[in-house]
């Protein structure tokens, strides 16, 4: 009887626990179990590890085989298995001989001629990796985005190489990593905006405290416009937010290099998108956009044609920053700390209230659009903006250009040093007592807010995103209290009047 064990990860959503690969050799009838609860492309991973096996010259072991993922009660899925346990056949068979096979966790598909070939989820298995002390194997294809971790690893592309290196033959030459540089300006300039001199502010203090905002206005005001220039006001990503930000991406199958690179995620799903596409789910649950999006901009363009029971799913997470997926067999948590910006006309038509005769929508017609977006999520965004129609003369007047994404950027990195300094992190995740002590406001403010709360109808939490708002105003001028002046900047950001 043989005995081996190689070490491998798992995937479970930005997670990748640990499994042990437990091979043992017996004899009897020639048979191959594999154990541990796998789901089917796990299963047929003995007949790809079979035809690898001999493709490649080795024998495959005619005794009885069993094959032991361990821990049990952990699903198994896709064929990031094959590699381990081909390595943990040889190695109980005598085949490898490899001492010191623990310090490896191996990860990859084989081909049935023995090829290595690439696997979604490697970067959350090489940050485990890393963190456990041990040197990852994985597909050559995946070797740039293990590389992200700064984990020992081997890159392989076939089955023989890696076992004359392990077996202490010819060693793998030394992977050189090809990372990303820093991320080049590839957001549309804030400059290319004519006019819209409030939206523009407004974006800018969206950009420096990371409010969520919605812009409301007639077709061609300039509202998406608006919104595609805010990933170039932000500031890139640091090196702990660019794996966090990584792992997902690699989880959903997505390049990693714009988040290597320190690139935010810009995502504008279309308004036919289910609740499963926004938050993720399904029967093995996936990212959604919140979290593809996460610490990046989720842009949701016509906000009132998207179902509002899909809408609503929005309000938990842009509270707690991250979204539980429940199945009856497991539960899967990714984050989710996005800034949603989002774009709606005011009516059907687009034009009521633009000031000219166009639009032909009846009140009631006006009341029941705007009511599709429910009042719980509108209560969550913090600056609320109506973008009026330019007159045509200032659109076909040359050579007028706006402040540039380059000099309004230096301004909200200026402003989020400030925040990061004072609370270590930005105004809109301030809560409880921080909150009340960050945002102090002097008496008349507090006379001013108050008697807007009574007479308007203000919740609390509309209250808090004013002041957080209003901090946020203070930051970009430096200034070390929040005054009557940012407040009412603020409730002017909120549709409010201070009268």
């Amino acid at each position: 009887m043989s005995l081996s064990v190689v070490h491998t990860r798992a995937q479970l959503g930005v997670e990748a626990p640990a499994v042990a690969v437990e091979v043992h050799l017996s004899g009897g009838l020639p048979s191959f179990s594999l154990v541990g609860l796998p789901e089917m492309a796990v299963k047929e991973s003995r007949d790809r590890v079979r035809s690898a096996l001999l493709t490649a010259g080795f024998e495959f072991p005619q005794r009885r085989i069993t094959v032991n993922l361990a821990p049990a009660d952990l699903p198994k899925e896709g064929g990031r298995y094959d590699l381990a346990i081909a390595l943990g056949i040889l190695q109980a068979s005598k085949q490898l001989n490899c001492e010191g096979l623990e310090r490896f966790e191996v990860i990859g598909e084989l081909a049935l001629s023995g090829a290595v070939r690439p696997i979604q989820g490697v970067l959350p298995a090489a940050i485990a990796c890393h963190q456990a002390g041990r040197t990852i194997v994985v597909p050559t294809a995946n070797a740039d985005e293990a590389a992200m971790t700064g984990v020992e690893l081997l890159a392989v592309d076939h089955l023989l190489p890696l076992c004359e290196h392990l077996r202490g033959g010819a060693p793998l030459p030394a992977y050189q990593a090809v990372l990303p540089s820093q991320a080049e300006e590839t957001a549309p300039d804030l400059a290319d905006v004519r006019g819209q001199l409030q939206a523009r502010r407004a974006l800018e203090v969206a950009a420096a405290g990371q409010h969520n905002l919605l812009f409301s206005g007639p077709p061609g005001s300039g509202k998406s416009m608006l919104a595609s220039r805010l990933p170039g006001l932000l500031p890139p990503l640091e090196e702990a937010e660019r794996l966090s930000v990584a792992a997902v991406h690699s989880v959903a199958g997505l390049s990693v290099r714009p988040a290597c690179a320190g690139q935010r995620p810009f995502r504008a799903p279309h308004h036919t998108a289910s609740a499963v596409a926004l938050v993720g789910g399904g029967g093995r649950p996936r990212p959604g956009e919140i979290s593809l999006s996460h610490l990046g901009v989720l842009f949701l363009d016509e906000l009132p044609e998207f179902p509002r029971r899909v809408l609503d799913v929005l309000r938990e997470p842009m509270e707690s920053g991250e979204i539980l997926i429940s199945r009856a067999a497991r539960s899967t948590l990714y984050p989710a700390r996005f800034q949603l910006v989002a774009a709606m006309n005011p009516c059907p038509c687009g034009y009521y209230g633009d000031g000219s005769d166009r639009c032909r929508c009846t009140p009631d017609q006006v009341l029941r659009y705007q009511q599709r977006v429910s009042g719980p999520l509108l209560d969550r965004i913090d600056i609320q903006l109506q973008v009026p129609a330019l007159p045509a003369q200032a659109l076909l007047e040359p050579g007028v250009r706006g402040e540039s994404s380059a000099a309004v950027r230096a301004r909200v990195v200026a402003a989020r040093a400030l925040q990061l300094a004072r609370q270590g992190k930005t105004n809109r995740d301030l809560q409880g007592d921080e909150l009340e002590a960050v945002c102090a406001l002097p008496a008349d403010a507090r006379q001013l807010l108050s008697r807007v709360m009574a007479t308007q109808g203000v919740s609390a939490r509309a209250c808090h995103r004013i002041l957080r708002v209003a901090r946020t105003l203070a930051d970009l001028e430096c200034r070390a209290t929040v005054g009557e002046e940012q407040l009412l900047e603020a409730l002017m950001f909120r549709g409010l009047s201070g009268s």
